[in-house]
Formats: C-alpha cells, sequence, structure tokens
C-alpha cells in the first residue's frame, strides 16, 4: 500500500497532476481513448510505405517504435497529452511524390525525411520556427492543409478502386461490381456513419469490420492459425533500421521536397499543438503554450528518429482532442499511449491480412476532415483565393504536395506584388518564393 502511495505521490509531482486537475484514472482513459481514435495509423502507414518498396513488417515495426520512443519523449520531456507518430499526407508525399513520381529510392526519400527533421530541429531549438510560420499567409496554410486532404482522399479513392486510370479521361469511374470497389464504398459509408455517430475508435473498428468482410467472401485470405493474429515473435525492424541515405538526398539536390517536408511539419505541428492545448487549458495568462519550444524539438527529433527507424515525418495529431475531452491534461496521458501502442507489436501478423479495400475509406474521411481548413480563406479576394486554389488543385493533379506548395506560394508573392499589395508580405515570402523558381529552373 505504501509502494503505491508513494507511485502515486511521484505521478503528481513528476506530472503535476493536481496543478492540473487531473487523475492517474483520467489520464488513462484519455490515453485509452487517443489511442483508438489513432491506432489506424499502423495499420495504414505501413501499407502506404509498401508501395514505395519498403518491406512492409520492417514499415509496421518502425511506425510503432517511432510513435512509441517520440510520444514518450513528448510526455516525459514536454508534459503534454499529446501523441505525436508519421503524419497523413507526408507519408503519401514520402512514396507518390518523392519515390513514386521522382524515381528516387526509399533510402534516398528516408535522407530527405532525417534532414527535413534536422533543419525542423535547428529552427525549433533557435526559436526560429514559430517566426517562420508566422510569415506564411493564413490562405497558404489553410490552403495546403486542404490540398494534402485532397490528396489522401484521391489516393483512397484510387486505392479502393472507385477511381481508375482512363486513357481518354485522364481518371474514370471504377468498376462498382468488383469486389474490392463496393467493400471500400460499403467501408466508406460505414466508416462514416461511425465517425459521425462519435463512436470512439470508428475507423479502426471500420477496418477490422471491412476486413472481417473481405475473408467472409474469400476477398482476401484468412488466418490459418492463432500465430496469424498474435504474435510474441516480434517483427524486426532490421530491413529498414539505418537504411536512409542522406548523402543520396543531397547529391539529388531534392530542395523542394525538403522544404515541404519542413514546412508542413513546422506550421501542422505547431498549430495544431497550439490549438489543442487551447481545448486543454493548460495556456498561461499571456496564452502561451507550456513548453512549447520542447513540444517542437521533439516533433523534430521524432522525424528524425522515425527516418532511422524506417518511417516518414512525424507530426502531431489532431485526434488527440478525443483524449484532451475525456480529461487528459498531461505528459502521463501521452505516456499510457506510447505503452499501448508498444502492446500493438503482438498483433502485427494481422495486417497482411488487411486489404487495401478496408484502409481506402480511412483515407478518404481523413482528406475530408482536413477540408475543413478552407473556411479560413477569404472567397471574395481573388489574391487569396486564387493561390488557394491552384495550391490545393495541384496536389492531387500533379500528384505532388511539394509542387502545389511551389505554385500557391509563387502565385500568391506574385499576384501581391503586381496588384500594388506588397505590403502584406512578409520578407521571408520573397525568399521562399525565390528558392521555389530557382528549383522549377534547375528542373527545365
Amino acid at each position: 500500500m505504501q509502494d503505491k502511495k508513494n507511485l502515486l505521490s511521484f505521478l503528481n509531482s513528476f506530472f503535476r497532476l493536481d496543478e492540473r486537475q487531473t487523475t492517474v484514472k483520467t489520464e488513462f482513459i484519455a490515453a485509452l481513448t487517443t489511442f483508438m481514435t489513432v491506432s489506424y495509423i499502423i495499420l495504414v502507414n505501413p501499407i502506404i510505405l509498401s508501395e514505395a518498396g519498403m518491406p512492409k513488417e520492417a514499415a509496421l515495426a518502425g511506425t510503432i517504435l517511432a510513435i512509441v520512443i517520440t510520444t514518450l519523449l513528448m510526455g516525459l520531456w514536454a508534459n503534454l497529452p499529446i501523441v505525436i507518430g508519421p503524419g497523413m499526407g507526408l507519408n503519401a508525399f514520402f512514396t507518390y511524390t518523392v519515390v513514386l513520381g521522382q524515381g528516387l529510392s526509399w533510402e534516398t526519400a528516408l535522407g530527405a525525411v532525417f534532414i527535413s527533421g534536422f533543419v525542423f530541429f535547428l529552427l525549433s531549438v533557435t526559436g526560429v520556427s514559430s517566426k517562420v510560420v508566422a510569415s506564411i499567409p493564413k490562405t497558404l496554410k489553410a490552403s495546403i492543409t486542404a490540398g494534402i486532404g485532397l490528396f489522401v482522399a484521391f489516393i483512397g479513392l484510387k486505392n479502393g478502386g472507385i477511381i481508375v486510370p482512363d486513357d481518354a479521361t485522364y481518371v474514370a469511374l471504377g468498376n462498382i461490381a468488383d469486389q474490392g470497389t463496393w467493400l471500400a464504398l460499403l467501408g466508406l459509408i460505414l466508416a462514416s456513419v461511425l465517425v459521425s455517430r462519435n463512436i470512439r475508435g470508428g475507423l479502426i473498428l471500420s477496418i477490422f469490420v471491412i476486413s472481417a468482410l473481405s475473408m467472409l467472401i474469400g476477398h482476401s485470405p484468412v488466418p490459418n492459425s492463432p500465430d496469424d493474429i498474435i504474435s510474441f515473435d516480434w517483427p524486426s525492424v532490421e530491413l529498414t533500421f539505418m537504411k536512409l541515405d542522406i548523402m543520396a538526398a543531397i547529391g539529388y539536390g531534392i530542395f523542394s521536397v525538403i522544404f515541404s517536408f519542413t514546412i508542413v511539419e513546422l506550421f501542422d505541428t505547431l498549430a495544431t499543438l497550439i490549438g489543442l492545448t487551447k481545448k486543454a487549458n493548460l495556456n498561461d495568462e499571456n496564452d502561451e503554450t507550456p513548453n512549447m519550444k520542447r513540444a517542437l524539438t521533439t516533433g523534430a527529433l521524432g522525424t528524425m528518429i522515425s527516418a532511422v527507424f524506417g518511417s516518414t515525418a512525424m507530426n502531431t495529431y489532431i485526434e488527440n482532442a478525443t483524449g484532451i475531452a475525456e480529461g487528459g491534461r498531461t505528459g502521463l496521458k501521452a505516456v499510457f499511449a506510447a505503452l499501448l501502442f508498444l502492446l500493438t507489436l503482438l498483433f502485427t501478423p494481422l495486417i497482411q491480412y488487411i486489404p487495401n479495400a478496408a484502409t481506402a475509406p480511412v483515407l478518404i474521411i481523413i482528406g475530408a476532415f482536413m477540408m475543413t481548413e478552407l473556411k479560413e480563406i477569404h472567397f471574395d479576394d481573388l489574391t487569396e483565393l486564387i493561390p488557394a486554389f491552384l495550391t490545393f488543385i495541384m496536389m492531387p493533379l500533379t500528384f505532388s504536395i511539394a509542387e502545389g506548395v511551389a505554385f500557391g506560394f509563387i502565385s500568391y508573392t506574385l499576384l501581391k506584388v503586381f496588384t500594388g499589395r506588397t505590403k502584406e508580405l512578409h520578407w521571408m515570402m520573397y525568399i521562399i518564393t525565390a528558392a521555389f523558381l530557382i528549383n522549377f529552373y534547375t528542373m527545365i
């Protein structure tokens, strides 16, 4: 009994539970809620990365370990109730733009991820990160997020067979009678209903239901033994660990790739942290987020760690809001969540039985969530609307987040200059725009 009291006293002192008006039980429930909401990433991320040629099992292990280590750091060092992991959109950018689009190896792409994390780290420890994000207009921030959502949804529609290539029209509606296609459509309806009804873990539940149905009708294989479901022989990360090729990434001179990774990591992490800590009522009297520099530095270190293990750039999950709504207020919630993710290593054999039809609907819904940022755009101002439109429409149409970002920055700066509204431009926008123009010139 005394040991239990000592442990509770230590936890209370270390995580400042009383000060933030929470308890160990509340933090655990909050962690479980967030875990259920965001756990789809451990199934979806390795599947996306495997399309870049990465070994799926190693990518799965790398994804889980990156989440565990970075989230523990967020909890123990920054004392914030935040789960951090590979970013949706950033994983699509890694696979479809960098590897499949530009023809680079996944090892080189991991090198670019590591470099972006290092740049993010330098910007965070020097305090420059918040100034860089502040220089980017709200319109571009919103349109980049919405564009990534549109891109992610496009990939989901493609993976589910809902849209297919067409020689005459580039894309067309897929064969609805195909098993995989109607399973994906059914999954989209199911996931949408579960999320709309605020069912905890609705996305991961829809993945399991559609996977089970897929096995039942013979569309995908069925596990033959308990070892195909749970295994104490944890998957090895050996095939992706330390396989990043930093020198190749530097040699290719992929400025736009590194820049896109870094910028998205920066403002996505910063904006999400500010929003989540406000929701948790953790900000001080000056509306400052506690341990912000530590949190941003953790995100940067997490991206470097993720690249070392064989996963993509990290960001702060907006789904943390579910755990905060349950009362999570401290880093103890993050520690509990990290331990829950660690336990998922036991169930890694299951991933080979998850069909695209089960994960595609999740991508579409995540894309829809990200489109809500469009409300931040001033539609009655063409110097704001046109760059925003070019940003989010060019991402799916060029199959490249980087090129969408480039079109947005260049068009925004040029429109403001040629309409005599240069006062609305931060000086850093000229530098970023010039860099993108130089990058385009080198591609000619």
